[in-house]
């Protein structure tokens, strides 16, 4: 391996070891006002930001969200676990998909089980979801570092002085290109959820007739 890949790939590893997730052992065992909330996702999520004065949550956007039917209304202005595990999960949709997209996908599950009583409640949810989605990091550094490898093979034939930025340009490519088709296979999978939500809930034909 190049000193250039070794950088590289030591690059890679830095960036992904550096973004964590929040566990549910961490979430505070009180309900919180709206400063405390923010206060809270800003210090969780602070390796998430790309620059230092990036908002992670603001209470307009808080707000907003509870307008838009994203988050249920906090009890006496205080916001619990529940609450906070939402915002966990509006936090990394917004970033790819629409409200409207996460109203439809977001929206069943806070109907079933926020608030609900038993075991499968948000917590259940969030627990489930982070684990396999933890279980990936492995999985994804490789993948990269496959991508990467692809991208330092091409323009062979370039000028020497353009080698660099032009296969790193590849990398990229590579990388937005996986994102974007990533990104149309999760609309079209939330289109088809939401179709076959709203079928599920028409009335059979002649069911509310009354009967004569």
């Amino acid at each position: 391996m190049t000193d250039e890949k070794r950088r590289m790939f030591q690059t890679l590893s830095d960036i992904l070891s550096g973004i964590d997730y929040i566990d549910p052992e961490d979430l505070p065992n009180i309900n919180l006002y709206m400063d405390q909330v923010t206060t809270f996702m800003e210090e969780q999520l602070n390796a998430t930001r790309r620059h230092k004065d990036d908002k992670i949550l603001t209470k307009t956007m808080i707000n907003n969200y509870a307008k838009n039917k994203l988050l249920p209304p906090p009890e006496k202005k205080r916001y619990s676990q529940e609450h906070l595990l939402i915002l966990i999960f509006i936090y990394y949709f917004k970033n790819i998909l629409s409200i409207s997209d996460i109203q439809n996908l977001l929206g069943p599950v806070t109907e079933k089980y926020f608030d609900a009583s038993g075991d499968h409640d948000m917590t259940y949810i969030y627990r489930e979801v982070f684990r396999t989605i933890k279980d990936q990091d492995s999985y994804l550094q490789k993948d990269l570092w496959k991508r990467y490898t692809m991208a330092d093979s091409a323009f062979q034939d370039a000028d020497p002085e353009d080698q660099t930025f032009l296969r790193n340009f590849t990398f990229i490519c590579l990388l937005s290109f996986d994102v974007y088709m990533k990104k149309m296979l999760v609309e079209r999978l939330i289109d088809k959820m939401t179709d076959e939500s709203l079928h599920s809930k028409k009335p059979e034909k002649g069911k509310n007739k009354r009967q004569e």
